[in-house]
């Protein structure tokens, strides 16, 4: 891979100490918005109804809804089913019996965004899809065993790539992790892919996403051409992705969106 792919001209925030307590809040709110839509993700229900449960929660928090406005975005939460892999808007689609569905909520809390996704299952979804579900979650977990000062983003990349291609699947390149604080997407870019030792050097102080997404077929993808934001798999396979938001410690890292419930990947009871 060429190192360009890491290039970003923006600088990247080494934050202090004292930092991390307000990424803890806004990913805990995160966190608990995820662990509250779980049981309402049913048959029937349309990604609409969805975004506005979630709204609710997040403005009656008294925190904002980061994607609201974003750069034109319409709703408050990304709703991707089934073949899109990403930035899904919410709306008229009702959910049937078998769709898998990420849903993606950042929440600025005092300014600090807590960005995080997770997968859900509505009714009883094939096995494949099933299965593919696991193996982002795992991919991202083992990716993020890879953060910490030293190692590179292409640790974690590589991790992820490994992983996910050992069990038929491909990784996404159009899309990856970002840097976040104050800001809502910065450097450094998180690819999910690669080698280690390639990118940029860990360290201290640093807050980004790992956001794997990960397909059943290959990595290729489109995006609408009618509202330019919703992605697919170009060749309609099956896509999931899960995201959290971590700071990296002296020793290792900090996860800032881990589920107060332990509601860390479908089935969720």
């Amino acid at each position: 891979m060429n190192q360009s792919m890491y290039d970003d001209s923006r600088p990247i925030v080494i934050h202090k100490p004292e930092d991390f307590a307000g990424m803890r809040r806004a990913g805990k709110l995160a966190a608990e918005v995820l662990d509250m839509i779980a049981p309402h993700v049913q048959p029937g229900i349309t990604t609409g109804e969805l975004n506005d449960i979630c709204h609710a929660m997040i403005v009656g928090a008294g925190a904002i809804p980061a994607p609201l406005g974003y750069r034109g975005f319409p709703k408050s939460i990304c709703t991707s089913v089934n073949h899109v892999v990403c930035h899904g808007i919410p709306g008229d689609l009702r959910l049937k019996d078998g769709d898998i569905v990420n849903i993606d909520v950042t929440v600025i809390v005092d300014g600090w965004h807590g960005d995080t996704s997770r997968m859900y299952w509505a009714g009883t979804p094939p096995i494949k899809a099933k299965r593919l579900t696991q193996i982002t979650y795992e991919a991202m977990m083992l990716g993020i065993e890879h953060v910490k000062p030293g190692n590179t983003v292409g640790h974690i990349g590589h991790a992820i790539q490994t992983h996910a291609e050992k069990h038929g699947f491909s990784v996404v390149r159009d899309y990856c992790g970002h840097g976040l604080g104050k800001i809502f997407h910065t450097s450094p870019n998180i690819l999910h892919y690669g080698e280690p030792g390639e990118g940029p050097v860990l360290k201290e102080g640093m807050f980004f996403t790992v956001e794997p997404m990960i397909n059943a077929g290959h990595y290729d993808t489109i995006l609408s051409k009618h509202d330019h934001w919703t992605v697919t798999t170009r060749d309609k396979s099956l896509s999931a992705q899960f995201e959290h938001s971590l700071g990296v410690t002296k020793t290792g890292y900090e996860i800032f969106t881990g589920s107060p419930k332990g509601l860390n990947f479908p089935p969720y009871a």
